[in-house]
């Protein structure tokens, strides 16, 4: 899986995480620190599995559980139309 921000969507780190507006609609949308994390490991290509496992070897939660909590935050990105998901 291949991620990236859809067009007109800019993405800004902010102290508690990062933001995303999409200038289509000019609405903002706010990721907290692991958010954050999650979406930039991503977008620099790791495949979900390889960011739950960075995320989980930092934090004290299953790294199938982080592997969820990713799948669930690209579905829900993807839904906004935020990001663009390809094979």
């Amino acid at each position: 899986m291949k991620l990236s921000l859809a067009r007109d969507v800019t993405l800004t780190p902010v102290d508690s995480g990062a933001v995303l507006l999409d200038g289509r609609r000019g609405r903002y949308y706010q990721l907290n620190a692991s958010g954050s994390a999650i979406l930039h490991k991503l977008l620099d290509g790791d495949t979900p599995a390889a960011a739950a496992a960075s995320l989980s070897a930092s934090a004290p939660v299953s790294e199938e559980r982080v592997h969820q909590d990713v799948l669930a935050l690209v579905r829900s990105l993807s839904e906004a139309d935020l990001v663009e998901v390809t094979q």
